[in-house]
């Protein structure tokens, strides 16, 4: 039985590659990387997330669409000041702090949404 025991990276569908590029940079601080001609990735930690625009790339989900993304990000940044930056970055916060059960316990989260209004939860390990 496969039993996978790390996340490598997730793909996201979007309509514009720079306007995503630059949400991720300067909100998250991922680091945007060029893997493979025009294939752009957002890196954080060890783990990435591959963007794919609309219309292009191959393979692709079946039915991917923009801003059906939903997944949660971890930082150690107290949950107060990942709120205080998301004030002075103009991004509405859509629910929280909230706790919420992470996959290794308790978590404390906040949600916006991305340029293609996908669904990200920033959180805090409670445990």
């Amino acid at each position: 039985m496969i039993q996978p025991d790390a996340l490598d990276h997730f793909v996201l569908l979007v309509r514009d590659l720079d306007r995503a590029v630059g949400w991720y940079r300067d909100v998250l601080g991922t680091q945007a990387i060029n893997f493979k001609e025009d294939r752009w990735a957002l890196q954080f930690g060890s783990q990435k997330i591959n963007l794919q625009v609309v219309g292009r790339s191959d393979p692709f989900a079946l039915h991917a669409t923009p801003g059906s993304g939903d997944f949660c990000l971890l930082t150690q940044m107290p949950i107060g000041q990942v709120q205080a930056h998301l004030a002075a970055k103009n991004v509405a916060v859509v629910l929280g702090p909230v706790e919420r059960t992470g996959s290794m316990g308790s978590i404390l989260s906040v949600y916006v949404r991305d340029p293609d209004e996908n669904l990200v939860e920033i959180a805090n390990r409670l445990y």
